[in-house]
């Protein structure tokens, strides 16, 4: 079992940057697939990000690319997401999820753990 614990959400004016971050428990964390996907109020969750277990390949929402960037540090159980030039249509709650494999968690959506998500609020 992993538990992932997301944290750096917050108040932002448009234009800001914001740093995520997300803590998983356990030995395995590089086994996994790490991502970030976000739910806006009254819109179905979407995908936003995902990272190779080693970090090498990351993967984004196209519309996001230029904007967001994500990492992960191994070392600390740790996955990262970077989001700059804000907008209020960024507003959401975000979630990182963990996978087997990049083709789960970036084509289908899928996820094998989930965490209970940070909220992020873009003032315009």
């Amino acid at each position: 079992q992993v538990q992932l614990v997301e944290s750096g959400g917050g108040l932002v004016q448009a234009g800001g940057s914001l740093r995520l971050s997300c803590v998983a428990s356990g030995r395995t964390f590089s086994m996994y697939v790490m991502g970030w996907f976000r739910q806006a109020p009254g819109n179905e969750r979407e995908f936003v990000a995902a990272i190779s277990r080693s970090g090498s390949i990351p993967y984004y929402k196209d519309s996001l690319k230029s904007r967001f960037s994500i990492s992960r540090d191994n070392a600390k159980n740790t996955v990262y997401l970077e989001m700059s030039s804000l907008k209020p249509e960024d507003t959401a709650v975000y979630y990182c999820a963990a996978a087997d494999d990049s083709d789960s968690i970036v084509n289908r959506g899928e996820h094998k753990y989930w965490g209970q998500g940070t909220r992020v609020t873009v003032s315009s």
